[in-house]
């Protein structure tokens, strides 16, 4: 399947580690032009080399992500898609999150979308194959009963994803929220592997994975989704055959939002 990226030059913020790596390199892999994101030079040194497009600065407040767009702007004449992947969480509970642990969620979480989206709105307008794909997570819609300010800061990227999407009407931009349950990142492999070997579950995360869905993220499919599964449906997004899919928020969560 040809998904017409070879050479369209893609942003994607976040992109030193973790999933946003993973969806780095899938694009890599489709022929684009890669534009890599750190919040700090340090943290692209050991980044494979083939990543030669590079720009860093913190997107949590305004000097710093202005910092990047404009860093964007002198590397590539043209921009066809952005990920928005950056952001972060916290743990916190509903009686003891302060207004500044709230504020720090929405400056991490939505603001740093709204002011790169903003910034790189011009240039991707003029693409013919435009896309705009932000990452958020299922709790944007079922959050948990912790974390209520991490939370309540992905319902708002839900949010602005679809208003985003109707304010672009009639420009060819095509706007989508890609909204993943528990992932397998590395991090993720090593904390439930504790807790498995503790209970009993298995030795390997392999081993203990039906047990660690089932009591922590319980869906269909009864295992936990892979970063390459994740960044497969951004990299499709991004795609030409996805130019009919507009202003959606898509679960990849092997049908956990499903389960009642």
């Amino acid at each position: 399947m040809d998904l017409a990226l070879s050479q369209r030059t893609v942003f994607i913020s976040g992109s030193h580690r973790g999933t946003g790596l993973v969806i780095a390199e899938r694009f890599l892999q489709e022929g684009a032009r890669v534009i890599v994101h750190a919040p700090e030079p340090a943290m692209l040194a050991d980044l494979d080399p083939r990543f030669d497009l590079r720009v860093t600065g913190p997107l949590w407040n305004d000097e710093g992500a202005h910092s990047v767009i404009e860093a964007v702007k002198a590397l590539t004449p043209e921009l066809d898609v952005l990920v928005n992947n950056y952001g972060t969480a916290a743990k916190g509970e509903w009686l003891d999150t302060t207004s500044d642990q709230w504020r720090d969620m929405y400056e991490h979480n939505v603001l740093s979308v709204s002011r790169l989206t903003q910034g790189l709105l011009p240039k991707l307008k003029a693409s013919n194959q435009a896309r705009v794909i932000n990452l958020g997570t299922i709790g944007s819609t079922r959050p948990n009963a912790t974390m209520p300010h991490y939370y309540a800061s992905k319902g708002a990227l839900a949010n602005l994803t679809a208003g985003l999407a109707k304010a672009l009407a009639g420009d060819g931009v095509t706007v989508n929220l890609v909204s993943p349950g528990l992932i397998r990142t590395p991090e993720v492999e090593a904390a439930y592997l504790k807790i498995a070997q503790k209970r009993g579950w298995g030795d390997t995360f392999e081993a203990a994975e039906a047990s660690i869905a089932e009591h922590y993220f319980e869906n269909p499919l009864g295992r936990i989704a892979t970063r390459e599964e994740v960044a497969d449906l951004v990299v499709f997004l991004a795609s030409a055959r996805a130019s009919f899919i507009n202003g959606q928020n898509i679960a990849v969560d092997g049908g956990a939002l499903g389960i009642v």
